[in-house]
């Protein structure tokens, strides 16, 4: 009696690795043990990236605020450490949006700082 290997869960662990290939170049998409290794170091990069990109929008936004105080005479640590105090309870993702976007809220929230 031949042995069973099961083919039908092989196929489909086979399957669901280069549907995840798809659009790929060369043999990345099309053959199983070079698109298993394409897919694995790309899932590995997809992790390491959702850290970073919280990261680099932190800092984009940190940028943001500072060139929005320094316009009204105040640097970002000095704006951040009076907005503390005064227990505004604005993130910095909002912050930033109201530097570029509202002007004049931001300089209402500058003002109720200082």
């Amino acid at each position: 009696m031949p042995r069973a290997k099961n083919r039908v869960a092989s196929r489909a662990r086979r399957k669901k690795i280069l549907n995840l290939a798809k659009g790929s170049f060369g043999r990345r998409k099309n053959v199983y043990t070079v698109a298993k290794n394409s897919v694995e170091k790309g899932l590995v990069y997809a992790y390491r990236d959702r850290k970073t990109k919280k990261r680099n929008f932190r800092s984009l936004w940190i940028a943001r605020i500072n060139a929005g105080a320094r316009l009204h005479g105040m640097s970002y640590s000095e704006f951040m450490g009076k907005i503390n105090k005064t227990e505004i309870d604005l993130n910095r993702k909002v912050l930033a949006d109201l530097a570029m976007n509202h002007p004049e809220a931001f300089k209402a929230v500058v003002d109720a700082v200082k």
